[in-house]
């Protein structure tokens, strides 16, 4: 059984170097709070649904908090400031950074974008203000690891992409489906969690 508790998610985010993309490697960078508040014996993770956006790829998605990095921005200030921006959520007042997760090149509509995004784990330190939303967050779940982790939760997308209809591995939150990049995200954290942990197989 997988020991989900927060203190020791924290401690062994502590002990991990998380893989890094090279400088040059892509022109754009992005960063993401991946939020934990603890829950018991579990641990909940923060998503957030996109807004319906015609010029948005990830238009809809569920997702963490994040965007683009800002000129002379560092990665885990942007991070901070989207959150800040899209769910009215101060890290700085009510979460403390316990780790990252690796690098990873975004994918749209199935193709590899010219952008880096770094995810950043924060716990939930204090009770926030109720969320306000922005216009490219639709709403906010709280969804625990446990049964996403256990594989549960596990279900499949299908994607209509360049006129065929494509299977996606995916998590099942109360109806709402996580797939592709945050999909992705979770699955390394949860390899660090969990040294039986595998992708599912479609």
């Amino acid at each position: 059984m997988a020991d989900l508790r927060l203190d020791t998610i924290r401690e062994i985010l502590a002990g991990y170097d998380h893989e890094r993309v090279e400088r040059g490697k892509a022109a754009r960078r992005a960063a993401v709070a991946t939020i934990l508040r603890g829950q018991g014996d579990d641990t909940e993770v923060l998503l957030i649904r996109r807004s319906e956006r015609p010029n948005d790829p990830w238009s809809g998605h569920m997702a963490f908090p994040g965007g683009h990095v800002e000129p002379g921005e560092r990665m885990l200030e942007a991070a901070q400031r989207e959150t800040r921006e899209e769910i009215g959520l101060d890290l700085a007042r009510h979460g403390g950074l316990i780790g990252r997760l690796d690098q990873t090149h975004a994918v749209a509509r199935g193709r590899r974008v010219d952008l880096m995004i770094a995810p950043y784990v924060f716990e939930l330190t204090a009770e926030p203000e109720p969320f306000a939303l922005n216009h490219e967050v639709s709403e906010v779940v709280w969804a625990p690891l446990r049964p996403l982790i256990l594989g549960h939760a596990h279900t499949i997308l299908e994607y209509e992409l360049d006129g065929e209809r494509r299977r996606f591995p995916g998590y099942d939150v109360e109806g709402r489906v996580v797939w592709g990049l945050t999909y992705r995200m979770l699955g390394n954290l949860f390899a660090l969690l969990h040294p039986d942990w595998e992708p599912f197989d479609l």
